[in-house]
């Protein structure tokens, strides 16, 4: 069993050319404050806010797959976690690793990503 500990973050996708407006919207209009992303995570564009307790992350995508859209779980142990979903075949993707964490990805059967984190 995988424990979970809070939520994460969502992850949405706009069209790389409504970048700027999705930061208009999510910033100006919802009043959201805009977080920085980690500096391994900028070359893709998009951008980050913080909404209530909530990150809301804005990714870039034009209708490629596999889309970037996902949802995100703390967990206890990620190792644990890891070894669990191997035992059961399920597909793994890793994932850039950023300060402060350790994350990777996984698939349900459907193709929704889920990813999952540790934090250091």
């Amino acid at each position: 069993m995988i424990e979970l500990l809070r939520f994460n973050h969502i992850n949405v996708c706009v069209p790389p050319e409504k970048e700027e407006e999705a930061r208009q919207f999510y910033v100006e209009t919802m009043g959201w404050k805009e977080i920085p992303k980690p500096e391994v995570l900028r070359d893709g564009g998009g951008f980050w806010v913080q909404a209530g307790a909530i990150e809301w992350h804005v990714s870039l995508e034009s209708g490629s797959k596999p889309s970037r859209r996902h949802v995100a779980f703390e967990v206890q142990s990620i190792e644990e976690a890891r070894e669990y979903l191997d035992k059961r075949g399920i597909r793994i993707k890793e994932e850039k690793q950023f300060p402060g964490f350790i994350r990777f990805s996984f698939f349900d059967p459907f193709d929704n990503r889920i990813e999952l984190m540790e934090r250091l």
